[in-house]
């Protein structure tokens, strides 16, 4: 199997490194933010690219229709939830972090713990 034609790994790889990156590295919370919706993606990416099979058809059983190959939907379906639940968690760290913001006057990291240090 050839390294190079498995695109979607590495971009799945990519997608993770940068929001790793972001999560790690930077103190801005919204940009951290960002950096774990990425992280998400990539992960969704990853778990939807495991569960395409070559030549495999939606499992629908017809008449006349015998040893086809059928790609399992399950990955998809577990994915629909996981992007809901991805969502609502943004949604939610975004409001913490208005609220952050309202309470300290800033949505840099260092900031508010220099400010809760006092």
């Amino acid at each position: 199997m050839n390294f190079l034609g498995l695109y979607n790994y590495w971009v799945f790889a990519v997608l993770l490194m940068i929001g790793f990156y972001a999560v790690v590295a930077k103190t801005n919370l919204v940009k951290k933010l960002m950096g774990l919706s990425l992280f998400q993606a990539a992960v969704f990416l990853l778990y939807i690219t495991m569960g395409k099979i070559s030549g495999g058809t939606a499992p629908i059983i017809q008449k006349g229709l015998e040893d086809a190959v059928f790609s399992n939907p399950l990955p998809q379906v577990l994915i629909l939830t996981a992007i809901v639940v991805g969502i609502s968690t943004t949604a939610l760290g975004l409001g913490i972090i208005v609220r952050i913001n309202e309470e300290y006057g800033s949505i840099d990291e260092r900031d508010v713990q220099e400010s809760d240090r006092r």
